[in-house]
């Protein structure tokens, strides 16, 4: 895959956002891109979408880091707006992980150097799943922002 792609859909009370780009670095800032406009709908204060931003770089940032071996693969991010909250998935097919793996995941285990991200996104989102992608590939975690 050598470019992202958009699309969007109106689906019942919201709009969903779909974003698919390389998992290479120099792509997430198309996914922050896309929030930016999202939150143009709904007016987010801006606090809220740098938090939001901080929040979505980190779950793109996993993906690209640690879902494909060679470099090569993509990320698919939705953003769903609703009337009363952003929820937010960011998806990869890569080689997944053990939940037990993922620092700062509720326990009592110490963060080490570049385990901040879940624990970033956790304190952010008012709701976080982590778990593993679609059909049994990859690895896929969704936060939601109450508005």
């Amino acid at each position: 895959m050598k470019d992202a792609t958009i699309t969007v859909d109106q689906l019942g009370l919201g709009r969903v956002v779909r974003l698919t780009i390389p998992a290479k670095a120099e792509y997430i800032s198309l996914s922050r891109l896309a929030l930016a406009g999202l939150s143009r709908v709904r007016a987010f204060s801006d606090e809220t979408l740098a938090d939001l931003k901080l929040a979505l770089t980190e779950a793109c940032s996993n993906s690209v880091r640690h879902a494909y071996e060679d470099g090569e693969g993509h990320v698919d991010i939705s953003f769903e707006l609703l009337e009363d909250r952003l929820i937010v998935e960011v998806a990869d097919d890569g080689t997944g992980f053990e939940p037990g793996e993922i620092a700062g995941n509720g326990g009592d285990e110490e963060l080490s150097e570049g385990g901040l991200g879940i624990a970033i996104i956790r304190s952010i989102a008012d709701e976080v799943e982590i778990g593993g992608g679609r059909d049994g590939r990859g690895s896929r975690l969704r936060f939601v922002k109450l508005l």
